[in-house]
């Protein structure tokens, strides 16, 4: 359906106008299936012969006037239902309750149907009722949901179609595994159809995820970084032999102390420099620049990873077939 719902909401008067009219002619359908009824049973010899002793005066008067106009009759009641169809055809384009005028014979098709006068397609009018319940049920006159014959059909209509369903994926499934492995070059064409034509996109990627990462692993733990360059740097000039002999010079003791504060501080500044640096286009164009250099190597296919290509991919197909057979109208129903 389009934009405007299938069913427009309409004046209150005029959906009971709606009902009074299928009432009418549901009305209409009942006597006259009643009458074909009645009237197959009345050629029955031991029908006809039981009904003639019984009442006699009715006999002859169904049998002069009802039965011997029978078809004439049921034309009569064919006309309504004609008019029925062509009125309810009319109003649906007035209310445009359908994306094309010419919907409504094909979504009402039991009522076109059943206005041909023959035998199997004279019962097709009883669907009638299915019409009248479901715009009670849409007026909240009635709720169908409630119904046990409702929820009877409701659940095996589901279990129907999740069964079917689920055969048909898995037949899709197992097809497209005897694809994967009957294909000599399908990481070749993987990287050929897919990969390649987005190379620029996954490298702007690449680098995006990597500043992001880089970029939020520092600020969260910049403090222990500043700490461990420190401790570092305070260890590397304690275990120089250099440093040693300096300390038992004179002032060597505080022009060590001087030295080590201010390497610890170059290094410090030359980490946050570099990291916070990695938020430049200058950081961005060397990552791409790096990514696109390797993208090729890290895409070069031998036998062996086109062999174990084609099984992740058989792998994962296989655990979506073990999803899919399991029953899960099981665990809504039982």
């Amino acid at each position: 359906m389009p934009a405007r719902d299938r069913y427009p909401h309409l004046p209150k008067a005029v959906e009971y106008a709606h009902i009074g009219w299928d009432f009418f002619i549901l009305t209409l359908v009942v006597i006259n299936l009643s009458l074909l009824l009645f009237d197959s049973l009345f050629l029955l010899g031991p029908i006809n012969q039981g009904i003639a002793n019984l009442a006699p005066g009715f006999h002859t008067f169904y049998d002069d006037v009802i039965h011997s106009r029978f078809i004439t009759i049921d034309l009569v009641f064919v006309s309504f239902f004609i008019a029925d169809v062509l009125l309810g055809w009319s109003i649906a384009i007035a209310e445009r309750r359908y994306h094309r005028w010419f919907f409504y014979p094909f979504v009402h098709w039991y009522d076109v149907l059943g206005c041909i006068p023959l035998a199997g397609f004279r019962l097709l009018r009883i669907l009638r009722v299915i019409s009248l319940i479901n715009r009670l049920h849409r007026l909240g006159l009635i709720d169908v949901t409630h119904w046990y014959i409702y929820q009877f059909v409701a659940k095996y209509y589901d279990i129907l179609l999740e069964e079917l369903s689920d055969r048909i994926a898995l037949r899709l499934l197992g097809n497209v595994q005897q694809q994967i492995r009957a294909s000599d070059s399908l990481t070749e064409r993987v990287i050929e159809r897919v990969i390649m034509p987005r190379k620029a996109q996954l490298i702007h990627e690449i680098a995006q995820r990597l500043e992001s990462t880089i970029g939020k692993a520092y600020q969260h733990n910049r403090q222990s970084i500043m700490t461990a360059i420190s401790d570092l740097v305070s260890r590397t000039l304690r275990e120089s032999p250099e440093i040693q002999r300096l300390n038992r010079l004179p002032m060597g003791v505080q022009a060590t102390s001087a030295m080590e504060a201010s390497l610890s501080g170059v290094a410090q500044r030359l980490v946050d420099e570099l990291l916070l640096g990695i938020h430049s286009d200058e950081f961005r164009q060397l990552v791409e620049r790096t990514a696109d250099s390797g993208f090729d190597t890290w895409l070069t296919v031998d036998e062996g990873s086109n062999r174990v290509t084609e099984q992740v991919l058989y792998d994962v197909l296989e655990m979506l077939k073990d999803q899919v057979r399991h029953q899960g109208w099981k665990d809504r129903y039982e």
